[in-house]
């Protein structure tokens, strides 16, 4: 019973995250590569600080916990799909590692920037090219977690 709770909690806060980093991906930063680069850079500094917020950083923390407390508990008492629950929680901490080994510190290098700077034009647009290219990848971790636990 504890298995199919944890299966069921991290399931869905798998796709919540990947949901909410597709929408980046496919919404918000289209629409910011349409606006000039000091714009750009000012909404996302902005993003980035409002999204360092008790729930955002629940759901996404949360989850990886509960990911790690089904990975030891099918180690510890394997069930018939413990394959999967394995597989679902390794690719929702696939997407966590993401986060933080590659968009926080762009995020941070961000946050540095002066969006009226010369150089901010460059800046913006590597990093939006950059960005975009991981959350994909992060986007689709979550989501590919999600259906596999829910599987």
């Amino acid at each position: 019973m504890l298995a199919e709770i944890l299966t069921t909690i991290t399931a869905v806060g798998a796709a919540v995250m990947g949901g909410v980093f597709l929408a980046f991906s496919v919404m918000v930063m289209p629409a910011l590569r349409r606006r000039p680069a000091a714009d750009a850079i000012g909404v996302m500094q902005q993003i980035n600080v409002a999204a360092v917020r008790p729930l955002f950083l629940a759901v996404l923390f949360g989850t990886a916990a509960a990911s790690v407390a089904l990975i030891v508990g099918q180690i510890l008492d394997p069930a018939a799909d413990a394959a999967q629950r394995l597989v679902g929680s390794a690719l929702y901490l696939a997407s966590v590692a993401v986060t933080i080994g590659f968009h926080v510190p762009r995020n941070n290098a961000l946050a540095r920037l002066d969006p009226n700077a010369a150089e901010s034009d460059a800046a913006w647009t590597t990093f939006a090219a950059q960005w975009t290219a991981g959350n994909h990848v992060r986007a689709l971790l979550g989501v590919a977690a999600a259906v596999t636990l829910l599987l």
